[in-house]
């Protein structure tokens, strides 16, 4: 009985880490192709933006700046994406959430503001994009065009 009690927890690291290894993230690659449909969108517009995308726990995958977009912009972009990531859901819920209960603002890791959106993949979250630039709106369509390339 002792023997298969250390044989199990010699063995136990290594079925967690096989089933944390299935559960579907982002690459560096999806992370590419999700900022490269979202900037494209907003040069159809000339729209300059930051774009940032993070994996499922809110840490930095890739962060873009386009020419000419302003500097805070770049907090507002992670801002938007670590919520919508930790949240599981857009930040315009948010936005929209304020107007009948101010106290959201008071939750933390919360940007109210359109622009974040959640990625995710087989029902899974698997990550989120945030922009930052222009209108929360205009934000938000360009986030959008990146989840769909996704």
């Amino acid at each position: 009985m002792k023997k298969l009690l250390i044989i199990a927890l010699v063995l136990l690291p290594f079925f967690s880490f096989a089933q944390s290894a299935m559960q579907p993230y982002l690459t560096l690659e999806d992370a590419k192709r999700i900022s490269d449909a979202a900037e494209s969108r907003a040069k159809q517009d000339n729209w300059t933006v930051v774009i940032v995308v993070m994996d499922a726990s809110g840490n930095l995958i890739s962060l873009r700046k386009v020419d000419g977009t302003q500097i805070g912009s770049i907090e507002v972009a992670q801002a938007k994406a670590k919520s919508a990531a930790l949240f599981k859901r857009s930040t315009k819920v948010f936005q929209d959430a304020v107007v009948a209960n101010p106290g959201v603002l008071s939750l933390p890791n919360v940007a109210a503001i359109e622009g974040g959106l959640p990625i995710f993949k087989d029902g899974v979250i698997v990550g989120s994009i945030g922009v930052s630039g222009v209108t929360s709106a205009q934000d938000g369509i360009i986030a959008d065009a990146g989840v769909k390339a996704y």
